[in-house]
Parts: structure tokens; C-alpha cells; sequence
């Protein structure tokens, strides 16, 4: 490892007070003018990263005009909440909302924790001072709600164009057998070319986009046709990933997922001329795939936003810690535990920051050109996702990467703690409500 790397992050490390000081949020106003803020994490189980994202969000929405908030969760999930936090009196569309059990499915607890509640809570607060046109919006940018979404598009059209829900209806029937397991839809296209259901989810967007004025002017108005739009384009490129899950180039898969996320994203700011946007998406999204040494080299969120709307219009900051416990399962779709963080590797850029000795520091890259020239090798960077394997932690999470290369910004955390899900710890109730609603417990 270059000492020469080591001794200038020294030098530059900022270190940061602790995250509930009021002023922990003021130490990102350099981030304010961006156009895009993508706040990553190492993890999908760390209670730091989820607090300090929630912190740094508040000041740039507070502070700054953010007004778009976009997560790396389903959008029919989001919608609920998005309803909630800009205080419409009903999620439309349905009936029933508060029967609803959202994010529930794996892994329920990167999103289903008291520490994503708490944000939740504060957002609705701070849109009910502002008039319907300024509240901020949260918003998901994922495709693995096949289901959901189908099930809104139909719903929607039911109401406002029975003809063309009796089309959606047809169309989406080829994706019936497999709405409640859509990998197993990807896996019985690879054993037959002729099964897919593409050419008719993609005719179902194009006729609904068709429609666009006629819909967006009906008296529900063009919030219930958004809805219906972006669960469309759920579907469509839902189709698309999970059939490429099993192709012999699975990059494939992740390359259509990043990419439906950036277009959600531009999407929405169209929607709403002159705003700003803070994602919140793991590392392995926001920083910059050109970054990396995988291969074969994939694209992804943080790379299609810099290209995009421009290097100097995007910040993207990372998360990482040395040692603790963090949320996680063994495999997919298995049940969650609290697992110990093995100490980072020597030779990674954890090791590194871990032997800067502060308990936590904020590393401003892009303000600190010696930074890169310094980093011109690169580390390891350990990656934990909603999976953790300690026991094969070097080959399973840890990848050759020019972390200054992927991110304008990182936070480090030297020591964490799991997230709280709402399956182990009991939330607290929000506002003056008698239940832990929109999560629907």
C-alpha cells in the first residue's frame, strides 16, 4: 500500500461529529448546488449509513431545494409512502391502504427499519409547511414488483379506460403463471426461446403513452396516470431483467436494471422543471462503474448519471466502515441475521481509512486533486449487499476498484451497528397516528 496515498487521506480526512449534532448535515452544503446527489452505502444492513444519508438528505431538501427523492426500492412500495410524506388523504387507486404490508418481501429489513421510519416521519412534517407543488417526493426506482405493478396498471385503466384494461389484462396474461415468482419466468425463457411475454408488455406501454393526454386530463388527473406509466415501465423492463438473469451474460441483467433506474430518474425530473434529486442506492449503484476492475465491466447508475447531465452536476458520495455488525442474510431469500463486520483488509481502502484512526471522516475528493493522483493503482473495496459471507469475504465482497475514480465524496464510519427492522425492534408510532402507518403493521 503507497504511503504516499496513505499520508495524503490523512491530511485530507475531515472528521465528522456525531451524526444526531445538528450540525452533522452542514458539513455536505458543497453538495448543494448539484443537480443529482447519489449518497451510497457499503451495506444494506448498517444503521450509520441510514442515518447519515438521512441527515445529509434533510439539509440539501431543508436547505437546498432538493425536491425528489429516489430510492433503490419498488415503485408501487414508494408510492404509498410518497402519498403519506405529501399528506394526500388517500393513496389513489385504492381502497385500502392501510391494510397494506409494503416492502414486504425480501429483504423487508433494508427498508422496513425504525431508522428509514424516522425519515419518513420528518419528511411529512416538513412537506405539511409547504403548499402541494414545493413537498418533496419519494419515489423507487427498482424493477422487482412485477406483480404490483401489472396489477396497478389494470387497476387504473379499469377506471378510466376499460378498453385498453381489458388489452393490459390480455397482454399481462402471458405473465400470470409467474407474477407471484418472476424468476421463474426468466428461467422457463431459457429453456424456450418462443415463451416470452416482451412483444406485449412493450405494446402496452406504447399504447398507454399514446394515450398520454387523453389519460393525463382525466378528472383523477396525471398523478393516477404517472402512476400508471412508471408501474408500465416496471413491467416492461421487468420482462427484460429477469429473461436476461439467465442468459450466459447475466451482466446483462444488472446493466437493465441500472439503466431503468437512470431512466426513472431523468423521468422524474422532468416532471418537475428546475428540480433536484437525492438517490439513495447501494455503493455498488451510485459509484462509478469506470472505477472498477470487474469484468466483464458492467454500467450502472452513478456512470449513466455523470454521462448524462454532466460530471460537474452530479455528486456522488460512498459509505464504509472497518468493523461491527450489519443486517443480512446468508443467501436469497433466507432469513435475516445480525452478523459481525470481519475487520477490513489491510490491503483495502477500508484498512486504509481504518488506520487514519478517527472514528469517522468525511474524504472530499473532487476537492482534493492530490487524492487521485495518489489513488492512480487502486484497492480493494468491500461490497456488502443484503448477502453477507464472512467466511468467503475476500472473493464474495471485495472487489479491485479506483475508489476516487467512483466517488466524489466518502463517509467513513469506523465502527457500526445493524439497522433496526421492524421485525426484531418495535417501532415507535408516527405522529399522533394509533399504528405504524404507511409500513402497515
Amino acid at each position: 500500500m503507497s504511503q504516499n496515498l496513505r499520508n495524503v487521506i490523512r491530511d485530507a480526512a475531515r472528521e465528522l461529529p456525531d451524526i444526531n449534532d445538528s450540525s452533522f448535515g452542514s458539513y455536505f452544503d458543497q453538495f448543494g448546488s448539484s443537480r443529482v446527489v447519489l449518497i451510497g452505502d457499503g451495506s444494506h444492513g448498517t444503521s450509520e449509513f441510514y442515518r447519515a444519508r438521512s441527515a445529509i438528505t434533510k439539509r440539501l431538501i431543508s436547505e437546498h431545494g432538493f425536491n425528489t427523492l429516489c430510492l433503490e426500492c419498488d415503485w408501487p412500495d414508494a408510492r404509498i409512502i410518497d402519498h403519506y410524506t405529501r399528506l394526500y388523504p388517500r393513496r389513489l387507486g385504492s381502497s385500502d391502504v392501510h391494510s397494506l404490508r409494503i416492502f414486504n418481501h425480501f429483504p423487508r429489513w433494508m427498508w422496513r427499519n425504525t431508522e428509514t421510519q424516522d425519515f419518513v416521519d420528518w419528511l411529512r412534517e416538513h412537506n405539511a409547511q409547504l403548499p402541494m407543488n414545493k413537498r418533496t417526493s419519494f419515489n423507487g426506482l427498482d424493477v422487482y414488483s412485477m406483480g404490483r405493478s401489472t396489477r396497478a396498471v389494470v387497476e387504473y385503466l379499469d377506471r378510466v379506460d376499460p378498453a385498453l384494461a381489458e388489452q393490459a389484462r390480455r397482454r399481462y396474461g402471458c405473465l400470470e403463471p409467474w407474477l407471484d415468482d418472476p424468476a421463474e419466468y426468466g428461467r422457463a425463457t431459457s429453456h424456450s426461446s418462443s415463451l416470452t411475454c416482451e412483444s406485449g408488455v412493450i405494446k402496452m406501454l406504447q399504447d398507454l403513452l399514446s394515450k398520454r393526454l387523453e389519460l393525463a386530463s382525466h378528472p383523477e388527473n396525471g398523478e393516477s396516470f404517472l402512476d400508471a406509466e412508471m408501474n408500465a415501465r416496471v413491467v416492461q423492463d421487468s420482462e427484460a431483467y429477469y429473461r436476461a438473469l439467465f442468459h450466459a451474460d447475466r451482466s446483462s441483467s444488472w446493466d437493465l436494471r441500472d439503466t431503468h433506474m437512470h431512466i426513472t430518474l431523468t423521468r422524474l425530473l422532468k416532471l418537475r422543471p428546475g428540480s433536484k434529486a437525492v438517490v439513495w442506492a447501494h455503493n455498488s449503484h451510485v459509484g462509478d462503474a469506470r472505477g472498477t476492475f470487474q469484468k466483464p465491466r458492467e454500467i450502472n447508475l452513478g456512470q449513466l448519471c455523470r454521462e448524462s447531465f454532466g460530471a460537474d452536476k452530479i455528486s456522488i458520495l460512498g459509505c464504509g466502515t472497518h468493523v461491527g455488525t450489519v443486517a443480512a442474510a446468508d443467501d436469497w431469500d433466507t432469513e435475516m441475521r445480525i452478523k459481525r463486520i470481519n475487520p477490513s483488509l489491510d490491503s483495502s481502502y477500508e484498512g486504509l481509512f481504518h488506520s487514519v484512526g478517527l472514528r469517522s471522516f468525511l474524504l472530499d475528493i473532487r476537492s482534493n486533486p492530490s487524492l487521485r493522483a495518489a489513488d492512480n493503482k487502486g484497492l480493494l473495496q468491500r461490497f456488502i449487499g443484503v448477502i453477507y459471507r464472512p467466511d468467503t469475504e475476500l472473493s464474495s465482497h471485495y472487489v479491485h476498484c479506483l475508489l476516487t475514480r467512483q466517488y466524489d465524496a466518502f463517509l467513513w464510519f469506523d465502527q457500526t451497528e445493524a439497522v433496526h427492522p421492524f421485525e426484531i425492534a418495535q417501532p415507535k408510532e408516527p405522529l399522533a397516528k394509533g399504528e405504524t402507518y404507511p409500513f402497515g403493521l
